[in-house]
Protein backbone atom coordinates (compact mmCIF):
# COMPACT_ATOMS: atom_id res chain seq x y z
CA UNK A 1 0.00 0.00 0.00
CA UNK A 2 1.48 3.34 -1.00
CA UNK A 3 1.59 6.19 1.48
CA UNK A 4 0.43 9.61 0.37
CA UNK A 5 0.36 12.92 2.16
CA UNK A 6 -2.92 14.46 3.32
CA UNK A 7 -3.00 16.95 0.43
CA UNK A 8 -2.75 14.15 -2.12
CA UNK A 9 -5.54 12.21 -0.43
CA UNK A 10 -7.77 15.30 -0.34
CA UNK A 11 -7.06 16.01 -4.02
CA UNK A 12 -7.99 12.42 -4.88
CA UNK A 13 -11.27 12.71 -2.95
CA UNK A 14 -12.22 15.96 -4.69
CA UNK A 15 -11.70 14.51 -8.18
CA UNK A 16 -14.95 13.67 -9.98
CA UNK A 17 -15.72 10.00 -10.53
CA UNK A 18 -14.57 8.73 -13.93
CA UNK A 19 -17.10 7.99 -16.62
CA UNK A 20 -17.86 4.23 -16.97
CA UNK A 21 -16.77 4.23 -20.62
CA UNK A 22 -13.40 5.71 -19.67
CA UNK A 23 -12.64 2.72 -17.40
CA UNK A 24 -12.58 0.29 -20.33
CA UNK A 25 -9.05 -0.51 -21.47
CA UNK A 26 -8.13 1.29 -24.64
CA UNK A 27 -6.20 -0.51 -27.35
CA UNK A 28 -2.60 0.61 -27.52
CA UNK A 29 -1.75 2.20 -30.82
CA UNK A 30 1.64 2.53 -32.39
CA UNK A 31 1.67 6.26 -31.70
CA UNK A 32 0.85 6.03 -27.99
CA UNK A 33 3.98 6.40 -25.86
CA UNK A 34 5.14 3.44 -23.79
CA UNK A 35 5.56 4.46 -20.12
CA UNK A 36 9.15 4.27 -19.08
CA UNK A 37 10.49 2.67 -15.93
CA UNK A 38 10.89 6.11 -14.35
CA UNK A 39 7.23 7.01 -14.89
CA UNK A 40 6.14 3.65 -13.50
CA UNK A 41 8.35 4.10 -10.46
CA UNK A 42 7.13 7.64 -9.78
CA UNK A 43 3.46 6.70 -10.22
CA UNK A 44 3.55 4.60 -7.04
CA UNK A 45 4.98 6.67 -4.15
CA UNK A 46 6.61 4.57 -1.48
CA UNK A 47 7.12 7.27 1.13
CA UNK A 48 5.74 10.62 2.23
CA UNK A 49 6.99 13.54 4.26
CA UNK A 50 4.67 12.50 7.08
CA UNK A 51 6.22 9.02 7.20
CA UNK A 52 9.72 10.51 7.38
CA UNK A 53 8.75 12.93 10.14
CA UNK A 54 6.41 10.85 12.26
CA UNK A 55 7.06 7.28 11.13
CA UNK A 56 4.91 5.08 8.95
CA UNK A 57 2.20 2.79 10.32
CA UNK A 58 3.92 -0.20 8.72
CA UNK A 59 7.12 0.59 10.60
CA UNK A 60 5.20 0.91 13.86
CA UNK A 61 3.49 -2.45 13.27
CA UNK A 62 6.72 -4.23 12.40
CA UNK A 63 8.59 -6.21 15.00
CA UNK A 64 11.86 -4.44 14.20
CA UNK A 65 12.96 -2.43 17.27
CA UNK A 66 13.11 1.32 16.81
CA UNK A 67 16.06 2.95 18.55
CA UNK A 68 15.09 5.91 20.71
CA UNK A 69 17.35 8.42 22.39
CA UNK A 70 17.54 8.20 26.18
CA UNK A 71 17.64 11.27 28.44
CA UNK A 72 21.21 10.36 29.44
CA UNK A 73 22.28 10.37 25.78
CA UNK A 74 20.54 13.70 25.25
CA UNK A 75 22.33 15.26 28.24
CA UNK A 76 25.65 13.87 26.98
CA UNK A 77 25.09 15.40 23.53
CA UNK A 78 24.14 18.76 25.05
CA UNK A 79 27.29 18.78 27.18
CA UNK A 80 29.45 17.94 24.14
CA UNK A 81 27.83 20.82 22.22
CA UNK A 82 28.19 23.18 25.21
CA UNK A 83 24.43 23.75 25.23
CA UNK A 84 22.29 24.20 28.35
CA UNK A 85 20.40 21.23 29.71
CA UNK A 86 16.59 21.28 29.48
CA UNK A 87 14.97 23.32 32.24
CA UNK A 88 11.97 21.02 32.70
CA UNK A 89 10.68 17.55 31.87
CA UNK A 90 8.47 19.09 29.15
CA UNK A 91 11.51 20.66 27.43
CA UNK A 92 13.41 17.39 27.71
CA UNK A 93 10.56 15.42 26.10
CA UNK A 94 10.31 17.98 23.29
CA UNK A 95 14.06 17.75 22.62
CA UNK A 96 13.93 13.95 22.60
CA UNK A 97 10.99 13.92 20.17
CA UNK A 98 12.79 16.37 17.83
CA UNK A 99 16.02 14.37 17.96
CA UNK A 100 14.21 11.08 17.30
CA UNK A 101 12.39 12.55 14.29
CA UNK A 102 15.67 13.84 12.86
CA UNK A 103 17.37 10.47 13.37
CA UNK A 104 14.38 8.74 11.73
CA UNK A 105 14.84 10.94 8.67
CA UNK A 106 18.58 10.15 8.55
CA UNK A 107 17.90 6.41 8.80
CA UNK A 108 15.34 6.64 5.99
CA UNK A 109 17.90 8.37 3.76
CA UNK A 110 20.58 5.81 4.68
CA UNK A 111 18.24 2.93 3.81
CA UNK A 112 17.89 4.05 0.16
CA UNK A 113 19.41 1.51 -2.21
CA UNK A 114 22.14 3.35 -4.13
CA UNK A 115 23.79 0.35 -5.79
CA UNK A 116 24.81 1.23 -9.32
CA UNK A 117 24.36 4.99 -8.76
CA UNK A 118 27.48 7.01 -9.44
CA UNK A 119 28.18 9.70 -6.82
CA UNK A 120 27.90 13.33 -7.92
CA UNK A 121 30.82 15.67 -7.48
CA UNK A 122 28.30 18.55 -7.32
CA UNK A 123 24.58 19.20 -7.75
CA UNK A 124 24.76 19.97 -11.44
CA UNK A 125 24.53 18.30 -14.84
CA UNK A 126 27.16 15.53 -14.83
CA UNK A 127 26.40 14.22 -18.32
CA UNK A 128 28.96 14.50 -21.11
CA UNK A 129 26.95 17.33 -22.69
CA UNK A 130 26.83 19.25 -19.39
CA UNK A 131 30.57 18.84 -18.84
CA UNK A 132 31.22 19.96 -22.40
CA UNK A 133 29.16 23.12 -21.91
CA UNK A 134 31.20 24.05 -18.82
CA UNK A 135 34.58 23.36 -20.43
CA UNK A 136 36.67 26.36 -21.47
CA UNK A 137 38.70 26.04 -24.64
CA UNK A 138 41.20 28.20 -26.48
CA UNK A 139 38.47 29.63 -28.69
CA UNK A 140 36.56 30.87 -25.62
CA UNK A 141 39.64 32.73 -24.36
CA UNK A 142 40.84 34.08 -27.70
CA UNK A 143 39.30 37.55 -27.18
CA UNK A 144 41.21 37.85 -23.89
CA UNK A 145 44.50 36.50 -25.21
CA UNK A 146 44.41 38.92 -28.15
CA UNK A 147 44.63 41.81 -25.67
CA UNK A 148 47.97 40.61 -24.26
CA UNK A 149 51.51 41.22 -25.49
CA UNK A 150 54.70 39.37 -24.57
CA UNK A 151 57.26 41.77 -23.11
CA UNK A 152 60.66 41.52 -21.50
CA UNK A 153 63.46 38.98 -21.65
CA UNK A 154 61.26 36.17 -20.26
CA UNK A 155 58.39 37.06 -22.62
CA UNK A 156 55.81 37.52 -19.88
CA UNK A 157 52.28 38.40 -20.97
CA UNK A 158 51.06 41.89 -20.19
CA UNK A 159 47.63 43.33 -20.77
CA UNK A 160 47.45 45.88 -23.57
CA UNK A 161 45.10 48.70 -22.70
CA UNK A 162 42.54 49.69 -25.31
CA UNK A 163 42.86 53.43 -24.61
CA UNK A 164 45.18 55.44 -22.39
CA UNK A 165 43.83 56.47 -19.04
CA UNK A 166 42.63 60.08 -18.81
CA UNK A 167 45.17 62.45 -17.31
CA UNK A 168 44.55 63.16 -13.65
CA UNK A 169 44.47 66.86 -12.68
CA UNK A 170 47.42 68.09 -10.70
CA UNK A 171 46.77 68.68 -6.99
CA UNK A 172 47.82 72.31 -7.39
CA UNK A 173 45.29 72.91 -10.18
CA UNK A 174 42.31 71.51 -8.30
CA UNK A 175 39.91 74.16 -6.97
CA UNK A 176 38.48 72.89 -3.67
CA UNK A 177 36.22 75.97 -3.35
CA UNK A 178 34.48 75.55 -6.70
CA UNK A 179 31.25 74.29 -5.04
CA UNK A 180 31.23 76.68 -2.05
CA UNK A 181 28.27 79.06 -1.87
CA UNK A 182 30.27 81.86 -0.18
CA UNK A 183 34.01 82.44 -0.24
CA UNK A 184 36.38 84.83 1.48
CA UNK A 185 39.71 84.72 -0.33
CA UNK A 186 40.98 81.14 -0.21
CA UNK A 187 38.49 80.15 2.53
CA UNK A 188 34.81 79.20 2.37
CA UNK A 189 32.34 80.94 4.69
CA UNK A 190 29.92 79.06 6.97
CA UNK A 191 27.07 81.12 8.43
CA UNK A 192 25.94 80.28 11.94
CA UNK A 193 23.23 81.68 14.18
CA UNK A 194 23.49 82.81 17.82
CA UNK A 195 24.37 80.08 20.31
CA UNK A 196 21.62 78.86 22.62
CA UNK A 197 22.00 80.06 26.19
CA UNK A 198 24.63 82.64 25.27
CA UNK A 199 24.90 86.08 26.82
CA UNK A 200 22.80 88.72 25.06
Amino acid sequence: MSLRCSRCRLAALRRPAPHPHSLAPRPRTASSPVPSAVHEMLSRPTWSVRSLRYGSPSAAASTEPVATTTPAQLHHLLRLAALPLPASKYDEDAMLATLDSQLRFVRAVQSVDTRGVEPLSAIRDETAQGVGERALGLADLRHVLDKEALVGHYRRPRRVRDAPLPAQPDAGEWDALSTASRKAGKYFVVESGPKDGGAS
